[in-house]
């Protein structure tokens, strides 16, 4: 399947482009500006979504020294387990997720949660809206904390409010394709006043500015803004997926080949902050619109025999950067994507395993329980790209061929 006349690629996720004149930018207070527009504390601004998790575990792990277990999502980014490598002696046990979707199994999870728990961290994964009132009622009876992983969430709401206000402390990442951007990034709050001072004051002590880091990360800012568009990222996104695949290294196809080498710790600089304080004035309306591109697309998706798509329930609003899917079965969606993974569409898979399959997460794995619900997740879903470049013209053709697959 060709694309276009010259050879283009529509990114994976609908990420807010970088406007030139915002890289010029000389004034803007972001974690202000965030608080405002998300009607949250003003938050602590890290170097990563990643670098924000660990200094919540570091500010839990001070208060409750006795507690080193850490219960995730068995399917998630292999980053959240990495974050406890830099909080010894934590361990990470996975919990399976509710069948058909990406909630915690509230069952399993009792089973998982004792005296040892630290916290329990619950994930808005593809921008959807997960269950943490469940969550916090489990880990409420063994006095654990929970967190709101919301890394690809910017934007969404729970019963009215930002997410990450119910649990005890959450976070937003700015990376690249997450919405807003400042090449990499961490906003980190909390709901509780004197938690959330906690916090600010532990990234204060432990992310020291990096000139090195800094210039790198503002050079791929740049370079974002050069490159984030279908022809540029045919060049630096879709040629190393092609090589990827064709040495059969999936994880790397997805970019899930992170180890402990990929986090570094160092503050959030000053002219980043500034650009992406700039490019936040337009987030709502940016939002807004893929919210009403995915709702219109969802409709014909529905249409697909045995197709599920994860959507969100009463009172939660989700935001959209793809349209997460999850096929009948691990055979009709490995034909899907033997198809359309090159096909520059931006169809591809989250994440590739459960947290078992990554070797660099091995050694934090404490209790390994079965999984059943995650690995069938796993085997089962596929994401179609919701940037504004995947035409409807395009993204017909995506679900002619789920179509074909399915026949």
């Amino acid at each position: 399947m060709k694309l276009y006349s010259l050879p283009q690629e529509i990114p994976p996720t609908a990420g807010l482009p970088v406007r030139w004149r915002e890289l010029s930018a000389l004034s803007g207070n972001l974690a202000a500006r965030l608080a405002d527009r998300l009607s949250i504390p003003e938050p602590a601004l890290t170097c990563s979504g990643t670098a924000a998790l660990i200094m919540i575990l570091r500010v839990l792990r001070q208060r409750h020294p006795h507690r080193c277990v850490l219960i995730v999502p068995a399917f998630t980014c292999p980053l959240v387990a990495l974050a406890a490598g830099f909080c010894p002696p934590l361990t990470v046990v996975p919990c399976d997720l509710a069948p058909n979707g990406i909630d915690l199994d509230s069952q399993h999870l009792a089973q998982l949660c004792d005296h040892r728990t630290l916290a329990v961290v619950v994930t808005h994964l593809a921008g959807r809206v997960v269950d943490v009132d469940s969550a916090k009622a489990v880990a409420a009876a063994c006095g654990a904390a929970v967190i709101e992983d919301a890394a690809q969430a910017m934007g969404a709401r729970d019963d009215g409010q930002s997410v990450g206000l119910k649990g005890d402390a959450a976070f937003f990442s700015m990376a690249f394709g997450k919405g807003l951007t400042s090449a990499e990034g961490g906003v980190l709050f909390s709901r509780d006043p004197e938690l959330h001072r906690a916090l600010h004051q532990q990234c204060r002590q432990d992310l020291p500015f990096r000139l090195g880091w800094e210039i790198r990360r503002i050079a791929e800012l740049a370079g974002y803004a050069l490159f984030y568009h279908p022809r540029g990222l045919y060049y630096v996104y879709g040629r190393p997926l092609r090589r990827a695949l064709a040495r059969g290294d999936r994880i790397q196809a997805v970019g899930d080949d992170f180890s402990r080498r990929d986090i570094p710790l160092h503050r959030l600089g000053g002219y980043r902050r500034r650009v992406a304080a700039g490019a936040l004035k337009r987030l709502p309306a940016f939002l807004e619109s893929g919210r009403e591109r995915a709702l219109r697309r969802i409709a014909a998706l529905r249409e697909l025999p045995g197709v599920g798509v994860l959507t969100d329930t009463a009172g939660r609003e989700g935001v959209w950067p793809f349209i997460l899917l999850l096929m009948p079965n691990p055979s009709a969606r490995d034909a899907a994507m033997d198809s359309l993974w090159t096909a520059g569409l931006g169809v591809t898979r989250l994440f590739i395993h459960t947290l078992y399959g990554y070797p660099a997460v091995a050694p934090l794995l404490g209790l390994t329980p079965p999984c059943p619900h995650a690995d069938d997740f796993a085997a089962r879903s596929l994401s179609i790209s919701n940037s504004p470049w995947l035409t409807d013209k395009l993204f017909n053709d995506i679900v002619e061929q789920l179509r074909t697959v399915l026949a």
